[in-house]
This record gives structure tokens, C-alpha cells and sequence, in this order.
């Protein structure tokens, strides 16, 4: 009875037994910051020789509590895509660190590519590691763990954000009609990371994250060309188009929408085309991302591309709805690099940028090298249709895909050298990639300083 009493005492938590207690003083934190400025770094890892594997989190932090590890030398690989840390004589990237519960290492790292890493601004656990330190514990969780691909327009005093197919707890494609929140028109306090971008989603009656397209017939909603104009009346309309999805990632419909103030919904206006059999595709539509263009006359213009015009429409909302007033364009089947080299856009943006006094493109190269879809570039403009200049590469992956990127010249103030652009971080079309945990499928931030020298090639005149 006596050790049997002892044996459910220490089961109940309500004794001990020799050598059972130690001090718990919490994980290691471990900080991973830029050499030079010493800015944290998001999205870098670290691998022990038994493969276990760190990541940081916006503030740059990882929480090491492992207690293998713990009192002993450990070797971690430190690896993540434009960052780097020396190579020894064996060709290894790494650092000798002894963790210890409750203390603080630091390793500096040294930035390779000329885009500065902010961030991740969606998803969960943004500040997860810093949280297990006791550090940013008023950092709010939105219930959403991914989601794909970015659409912005500013809408009665707000920055209105919308996403494609979005992750939940509960299931992979938890929402398929299409996420979104809104923010202030420039949302960062800071222009240093770590990134805290807050977002204010749209939300059902219990609180979580909801679609707000749900157009009829069957599949997700995807939306596009998404942007607000004013009417006759100067009345401000959010606009966009909708497309119909299914397998294999196949429109079968795609027409105009228009938000509800008052339902807080999209809602369809104009079905443009249908599909008719299989493999067919649709004609030039109003699809991608938009920028707005006021031509020598003084006549506005809405253009539509990905990354470059495709089409264009006056910029006032009945253009928009009557396609009598659309115009096809060509865009550029490739542009130059500063040696000369073809590179063939896929997806990006552009924008006036009042610092250069020029248009500035941010577009990801098809099948591009090393990642087929990871690779991302530079390039300026006098007039959004052209002609681009040499086009300098920002961003690059090893094997991972960042597609579809989104420019944010309204983030920083007028005439500022800095020009954000976001992009989606995903293994989607990689080459059997280990999936990064908490960032994939998910947007992150890049800053780009346009008074880089780094720049210079794409800034010739």
C-alpha cells in the first residue's frame, strides 16, 4: 500500500522521488538578425544533425527547447532563402551554440539579395517563438492559417484586402469564397521589421473569418481586377471581377461583382462568359492587377495586367460595367536582364512611384532558375505601357514558389525611397519541397530601398 500510494502521488503531480525535480527556467531563445543593421529576420531556419528543426518568427526568434540539447555544444545549419551565414572548409553553413533553459544567443546573418525581408502578414503564429520567450503576448490570432494570393483597393477611408482559397484549423480549404479584411490605407507604424500588420477581417456570427463572394454554382470563388471608381455622381463603387473554379484549377465562368455595403458581401452584376466545352478559354477579360493612369490629355485610365496592360477602360464605374468601352493591349512577352538575358514575366504589378518618377514593376519569371516560380525581378518604366528597361533580379528562392506579387506604394509616405511589395510564400509547383511550418501558403512582406545602388541597371534611363 505504501508504494502504491507513493506511485499515484507522483502520477497525481502530488510528490517526487529523487532527482525528478529541476529548475524550469523556460526555452532557449535564440535571435536571428541581419549583420550590418541588426534587424530581426523572419523565416530563417535552423537544423541540428539530427534534423530538428527551428524557424523564426517576425521578431526573428526561435525558441530552442529541445532537451537533448540543452548544456551541450550544438551545431545548427542555418539556412533560409537571401540569408546566409559563412561556409566552413566542409561547405557547411552553421554556428556552434551551448543552449541553455532561460538564456538569450544571437546569430547574425548576411543578406544576399537586395529585398529586405519584413515578414509574414497572414496566418498564424506570427510572433509563435517570441511568445514562448513571454514576448508579444498581445499579439491577436485571427483564426487563419493560410491563404493565397492578394487583392487590394482603398474603399471609403479604408485599405480593403481580399484572398483567394484560405486555410482554417478545421480544414485545409477551410474558405473558398474569398477572404478578406480591411486596415488603415497605411498600416505600418514601422518601416523596419518586425513587421506587426494588423487586419480586421470580415466575420460570421461566431466570430471566425467568412467569405464574402459567394457567386452561384458549384467550386471556389476566385476574384480579380479588384479596385474601387466613382460614378457619374462621384458615388465610390468596390468593384471586381469573379471567376467560377474547378478541377484542375479550371474557370467555367467568369463575370463582374460588386460589393453590398449593406449585405457586406460581393454580389454578382454581369456573367461576361460561360465555358462551352472543355479546354476552351475565355477572351481578354478584365483579370489581375490594376493601375490607374492618367495618359498626356488628361484622360484617366484603368489598366489591367499581369504583370503588364493587358486591357484598359476609362477609369469611372459605367466604363467599367459596358465593355464597348474596353481595350485590348500587348503587353511584353519578356523583358532584358541587366546581362542581357530573356526573362519571361508570369504575375506582378505595376505602379507610379513619385520617389523614381517613373513606373516600377515587381513581377516572378516563368520557370525561372533556381525556383521555377520563386524567382522575382525589378524593372522601370516613363509610362506604364512602356518601353520597360533591364530588369534586376530582388528575390530569389532555392526550391519554393512566391507567386503573384502585389506592390504597396501606399504603404510608405510620398516620395519615400521605400516601396513595399507582398507576395504568396507557398511549396504549390516546387519540386517536392520540405513545406516551411507556419509559412506556407501564406503572404510575406519584402521592402524594397529604390536608392539601392543594387538598382542602378534598372534605373538607366
Amino acid at each position: 500500500m505504501v508504494g502504491g500510494g507513493v506511485g499515484l502521488a507522483l502520477l497525481l503531480g502530488g510528490g517526487s522521488c529523487p532527482g525528478a525535480e529541476r529548475e524550469v527556467r523556460g526555452p532557449c531563445g535564440i535571435e536571428i538578425v541581419e549583420a550590418g543593421t541588426g534587424w530581426p529576420v523572419p523565416l530563417v531556419g535552423l537544423r541540428t544533425t539530427h534534423q530538428l528543426e527551428f524557424f523564426s518568427d517576425n521578431a526573428g526568434m526561435i525558441a530552442c527547447d529541445a532537451p537533448e540539447l540543452m548544456g551541450r555544444e550544438v551545431w545548427f545549419e542555418v539556412f533560409g532563402d537571401g540569408y546566409e551565414v559563412a561556409q566552413d572548409g566542409f561547405g557547411y553553413r552553421g554556428v556552434r551554440l551551448r543552449p541553455e533553459p532561460g538564456r538569450q544567443l544571437r546569430i547574425e546573418v548576411r543578406r544576399t539579395m537586395i529585398a529586405r525581408r519584413m515578414g509574414r502578414i497572414t496566418g498564424a503564429g506570427q510572433f509563435a517563438e517570441s511568445q514562448k520567450l513571454g514576448r508579444e503576448l498581445d499579439w491577436p490570432e485571427t483564426g487563419v492559417f493560410g491563404c493565397d494570393s492578394v487583392q487590394n483597393a482603398v474603399y471609403r477611408g479604408r485599405l480593403f484586402w481580399l484572398w483567394g482559397d484560405t486555410t482554417l484549423a478545421r480544414y485545409p480549404l477551410g474558405l473558398f469564397h474569398s477572404t478578406s479584411a480591411t486596415s488603415a490605407i497605411q498600416p505600418l507604424t514601422d518601416f523596419k521589421p518586425p513587421v506587426r500588420l494588423k487586419l480586421d477581417y470580415f466575420t460570421d456570427d461566431q466570430g471566425q473569418p467568412r467569405g464574402v463572394a459567394r457567386m452561384p454554382g458549384s467550386g471556389p470563388t476566385w476574384l480579380s481586377a479588384y479596385l474601387t471608381l466613382r460614378d457619374q455622381s462621384g458615388r465610390p463603387h468596390l468593384v471586381a471581377t469573379y471567376a467560377k473554379i474547378k478541377p484542375p484549377l479550371e474557370a467555367y465562368e467568369i463575370g463582374l461583382c460588386e460589393w453590398n455595403e449593406t449585405e457586406v458581401m460581393f454580389e454578382p452584376r454581369r456573367v461576361l462568359w460561360k465555358q462551352t466545352r472543355a479546354g476552351e478559354t475565355h477572351p481578354p477579360l478584365p483579370e489581375g492587377q490594376p493601375a490607374l493612369w492618367q495618359d498626356a490629355s488628361g484622360r484617366a485610365w484603368v489598366l489591367l495586367g499581369d504583370p503588364f496592360p493587358r486591357l484598359r477602360f476609362p477609369a469611372t464605374y459605367e466604363a467599367w460595367r459596358d465593355t464597348e468601352h474596353w481595350e485590348t493591349l500587348t503587353p511584353p512577352a519578356e523583358l532584358r536582364s541587366a546581362t542581357g538575358e530573356a526573362v519571361k514575366p508570369h504575375s506582378g504589378h505595376i505602379a507610379w512611384n513619385a520617389f523614381r518618377r517613373r513606373w516600377v514593376a515587381v513581377f516572378m519569371e516563368k520557370f525561372g532558375r533556381p525556383a521555377a516560380f520563386g524567382e522575382l525581378w525589378y524593372a522601370e518604366a516613363p509610362a506604364p505601357l512602356g518601353p520597360w528597361g533591364r530588369a534586376v533580379k530582388i528575390l530569389s528562392h532555392h526550391n519554393y514558389t512566391f507567386y503573384n506579387p502585389r506592390l504597396h506604394p501606399e504603404f510608405a509616405p510620398t516620395n519615400s525611397p521605400l516601396l513595399f511589395f507582398e507576395g504568396t510564400y507557398t511549396q504549390t509547383f516546387a519540386d517536392r519541397p520540405h513545406p516551411t511550418p507556419r509559412y506556407d501558403y501564406n503572404q510575406v512582406l519584402y521592402r524594397l530601398d529604390l536608392d539601392d545602388p543594387a538598382l542602378r541597371p534598372a534605373q538607366a534611363e
